[in-house]
């Protein structure tokens, strides 16, 4: 990797410029097995779907800050800080959709990707970050090295992206100083 950078998509001119390596990374990570609220089947015009119909109008509207790790002009991963929250939780905000391009994985692009965010959620006067992942995966390890702690966990939240059973999700936090 020579020199990656994140920068954030600031409004549908950007997600477009970044749809086609979106569109890749999100259908290569579930059908790597990521559980990110995705089952099989799952096409390219599905992950292109997801953008464009969800993430985009989310941004328009200030409620999502999507950040983008480049190297070399492509986008090997992404991650959101979801904004729109309750009136009475101002101070918080969700960690969601930590995406890196299977084949560009264990490079750091996440841990990259969590400390901008967190950068960025500072930027915006948030002290909590709240996320969630399925028990047992590797991302878990990750989020704990870097500040974040258990919270609990729930049975059967979600369904696997491969086989008809449920899996649990573990919730995460992070207070900011």
């Amino acid at each position: 990797m020579r020199a990656l950078r994140i920068e954030r998509a600031e409004n549908r001119e950007d997600l477009l410029i970044a749809l086609e390596d979106l569109t890749e990374i999100l259908h290569g990570c579930v059908h790597a097995g990521a559980s990110i609220g995705f089952v099989l089947p799952f096409s390219h015009s599905n992950a292109q779907a997801f953008w464009i119909d969800q993430v985009c109008p989310a941004i328009q509207k200030g409620e999502t800050c999507l950040l983008l790790a480049r190297d070399a002009g492509r986008v090997l991963g992404t991650v959101q800080l979801g904004l729109a929250m309750p009136s009475n939780q101002p101070h918080r905000a969700d960690v969601a959709k930590m995406l890196v391009h299977p084949d560009a994985r264990r490079r750091g692009i996440a841990r990259a990707l969590m400390r901008a965010l967190e950068q960025e959620a500072r930027a915006r006067r948030k002290t909590l970050l709240v996320l969630d992942t399925r028990s047992g995966d590797a991302a878990a390890q990750l989020y704990a090295s870097e500040g974040f702690r258990v919270a609990g966990e729930i049975p059967g939240y979600c369904r696997n992206p491969f086989d008809d059973r449920f899996e649990a999700t573990t919730y995460m936090f992070k207070a900011l100083a």
